[in-house]
């Protein structure tokens, strides 16, 4: 048996993990690389194996950096099955559309604006190619036993990361592979704690915040104090979000705050129709997160939900103080850009970054202190107010991976260290060495072990 590390091996994008034994080929994640261009580029690139030769995906959850490659694998002509929980399904789908629809307009942007070094800039891929993956899904129970081949089978367990996030137990020559996925906190606001993994002979762990301890504040005081400051100076706040399970926990919060009269009243806007789809399935599978129907109504009666971009315009040139959530969380793409062209070079504004920033984001370089941001090919002037709520995160951190591994009942073989930075990666090795004596490796971009 091999495995062969393609993606999110000294990064946090681009998870792909290809595993193979007897002839049968199972890719673990097949993401999108996102961040610095030379790992933009590799979306580019065909994978090292035939796409066609790959038998089944097996999805954890559905964010672009774990799925979003799917639709150029389809079209380099995978034809095997993609399994994943019922929710994943539903948001994987809409972040595909999502994305295929973003490249289809900044291809079209960059060949009006001419600012792309392409004589002809093309998308990724569009959202044609991206519907083409739909029927490769296939939606699996929590907990149940999931057949691939005669010995081969594979079970999905509550990660608490997002809706629908599963770490997944793969049984493969008698052996257990574990594939964390991104993990969940076991304090979420939102979410149940993740289930941790009780046997393992190898395990393929996510180490975003290796070398990190989330800050012991509360994050709910923070975006309080935030919003207050900018609403008595007459600005607007801007929070780029994820439109699957951030954008959902502010809202949630805010309503909190606005219920116990600690936030003026202004429009509260959630600018992403992937943002409202995915509240959509939020509401829709309760069983997959702790807040009420209830709740969930109220919630949605205090935001003004914007779809349609004419809407986004209207909102723009509003001078009204006000609180927009937009993605993307990264401020790589989507309707934040719109936001931020007119308003980062307003000092009265404020932007509070609530999710990690890859290496080479703009989410990245405002947190940096960039003096200035490049939005469609134009540079604009920061002058902005740029906040960051650290308790915000849905992965865990150093702590939480530690206690992860901390009911597995068998020393495992090796555990690799995958989707994060060399250096948090390297210090959560270090870490697990110490803590448990496991044998650790933070595999390279490319490199194979026989296992």
């Amino acid at each position: 048996m091999k495995v062969k590390f393609i993606g999110a091996a000294g990064t946090v994008t681009g998870s792909k993990t290809l595993i193979e034994s007897n002839g049968v080929r199972i890719l673990i994640d097949c993401g999108l690389f996102q961040g610095i261009k030379p790992l933009r580029e590799l979306n580019w690139q065909p994978l090292p194996v035939l796409a066609s030769s790959i038998d089944f995906v097996l999805l954890t959850h559905g964010h672009l950096d774990h799925c979003g490659w799917l639709p150029r694998l389809v079209d380099q002509g995978f034809k095997g099955k993609i399994y994943c929980s019922g929710p994943t399904k539903e948001i994987a789908e809409l972040i595909l559309l999502d994305s295929g629809k973003i490249q289809e307009e900044e291809a079209e942007r960059a060949n009006k604006e001419k600012y792309s070094k392409h004589e002809v800039a093309e998308p990724l891929y569009n959202v044609e190619q991206a519907r083409k993956v739909f029927p490769h899904f296939r939606v699996v129970n929590e907990n149940k036993p999931v057949p691939l081949d005669a010995e081969i089978s594979a079970v999905f367990i509550n990660a608490g990361h997002i809706i629908g996030a599963c770490s997944i137990e793969l049984t493969i020559e008698n052996k257990t592979l574990v594939f964390s996925g991104d993990i969940g906190r076991d304090n979420d606001v939102l979410m149940y704690p993740p289930t941790k993994p009780k046997k393992a002979d190898y395990v393929f762990l996510e180490s975003t915040y290796g070398d990190r301890i989330h800050p012991d504040t509360d994050p709910k005081l923070e975006l309080e104090t935030y919003i207050n400051n900018t609403f008595n100076k007459g600005g607007t706040v801007f929070i780029p979000s994820f439109a699957v399970e951030r954008a959902q926990m502010i809202m949630y919060l805010l309503w909190q705050l606005k219920e116990e009269g600690k936030i003026p009243d202004m429009p509260y806007i959630v600018d992403s129709p992937m943002g409202v789809s995915a509240f959509d399935i939020f509401f829709e599978n309760r069983k997959w997160h702790k807040v009420s129907l209830e709740d969930c109504i109220a919630i949605n009666k205090m935001f003004t939900m914007i779809t349609d971009y004419k809407e986004t315009i209207d909102t723009i040139y509003n001078k009204r103080p006000k609180v927009v959530i937009a993605a993307s969380g990264m401020v790589t793409g989507g309707r934040i850009l719109s936001y931020l062209e007119r308003y980062i070079s307003v000092p009265e504004t404020t932007v509070i970054i609530v999710g990690y920033q890859a290496e080479g984001t703009r989410g990245r370089k405002l947190l940096e202190g960039a003096k200035e941001v490049k939005i469609y090919g134009k540079y604009y002037p920061v002058e902005a107010s740029i906040l960051e709520i650290e308790g915000l995160s849905a992965h865990a951190d150093q702590k939480g991976l530690l206690n992860w591994l901390s009911v597995l009942e068998n020393k495992p073989a090796k555990v690799f260290l995958v989707h994060g930075e060399n250096q948090p990666a390297d210090e959560l090795r270090i870490k697990i060495k110490e803590v448990y004596g496991f044998d650790c490796s933070v595999p390279l971009m490319g490199q194979e072990f026989e296992l």
